[in-house]
């Protein structure tokens, strides 16, 4: 099982950019793809980014398309989200996630097995 452990959340104004990282331990983190997702206050979660385990591939939801970038450091085994031109429509627990399968670039919720504890990410208006 792996460990997941999200950070650089925090209170931002619109049009400001924040980089979340995320540090994984516990398995082979090369094998695995990894993804973010995010839930908004009276909202369920959602899928914001998948990379592929060698970072050679991304995939974005639609409303993060251009402004979020995800990357990975396998020699760190850690993750990021860097995001820019940050709206309040962002604002959300942003999560970390590993899927249960290595060697695909899953995009579903149902598909990754290991979740971190989440980072708090707030963007006034």
């Amino acid at each position: 099982q792996v460990q997941l452990v999200e950070s650089g959340g925090g209170l931002v104004q619109a049009g400001d950019s924040l980089r979340l990282s995320c540090a994984a331990s516990g398995r082979t983190f090369s094998n695995y793809a990894m993804g973010w997702f995010r839930q908004a206050p009276g909202k369920e979660r959602e899928f914001v980014a998948v990379i592929s385990r060698t970072g050679a591939s991304a995939v974005y939801a639609d409303s993060v398309k251009g402004r979020f970038t995800i990357s990975r450091d396998n020699a760190d085994n850690t993750v990021y989200l860097q995001m820019n031109s940050l709206t309040p429509e962002d604002t959300a627990v942003y999560y970390c996630a590993g899927p249960y399968i290595p060697f695909r670039l899953p995009t579903s919720q149902a598909d990754f097995g290991s979740w971190g504890q989440g980072t708090q990410v707030t963007v006034s208006a």
